[in-house]
């Protein structure tokens, strides 16, 4: 999740999008966790975590997402409403949407799962920006490696590829949902903004 680049009207709105996108990223966290298939870079570490301790991912991603604003004071990053909140509340949706959401067993309904997470966290995505209330803790460790000096492409390959490896080792899941995610999630939030634009 980045800035804002779509301007939104009040502020009673910008809260709208914000706990929106909030719980639609979760329940797309939760959805493709629970597919199996594979994960996104960030939660493939998560679960990995998760899987050592025996904490929900849930729980990893609050504390994660904690953990990367400590890395924003030297980067000179400032958070907003929508850090903090994407900070406590996340976690909070996909540990509810992992509990909530039956386990599937047939194949097609956990691709059913996959391509239902992949399209929430674009839409989810897409409202977030939309808010305009402050880049999510992973994306402002991004952009304030951007301001440091690194470009875009190379921050965020080396923060996901990092966290993808170290996620893996741990025993998060890896697969076919992870290149759907990478290859999708782009053009999908794009077409999220550009139809919010219209709208």
């Amino acid at each position: 999740m980045t800035e804002l680049t779509i301007p939104v009207a009040s502020f009673p709105a910008r809260l709208l999008r914000l706990y929106s996108g909030l719980a639609l990223y979760g329940a797309g966290i939760g959805l493709q966790v629970e597919s199996a298939l594979g994960n996104d870079p960030w939660d493939v570490f998560h679960q990995g975590l998760a899987v050592r301790t025996g904490w929900s991912i849930g729980t990893w991603i609050i504390l994660v997402g904690a953990l990367v604003m400590v890395f924003w004071i030297p980067l000179r990053q400032k958070p907003g409403l929508g850090t903090i909140s994407n900070i406590v509340l996340l976690g909070l949706f996909a540990d509810a949407t992992i509990w909530l959401a039956p386990t599937p067993g047939q194949l097609a309904v956990r691709w059913a799962y996959l391509l239902a997470a992949v399209v929430l966290v674009a839409f989810a995505t897409a409202l977030y920006i939309g808010a305009g209330m402050g880049p999510g803790p992973r994306d402002g460790l991004m952009t304030g490696l951007h301001r440091a000096g690194l470009s875009i492409r190379l921050a965020r390959t080396i923060i996901e590829v990092g966290v993808l490896a170290v996620g893996w080792l741990l025993g998060g899941t890896v697969g076919v949902g992870t290149l759907v995610f990478a290859a999708a999630i782009g053009p999908l939030t794009q077409l999220f903004m550009r139809l919010q634009r219209v709208a």
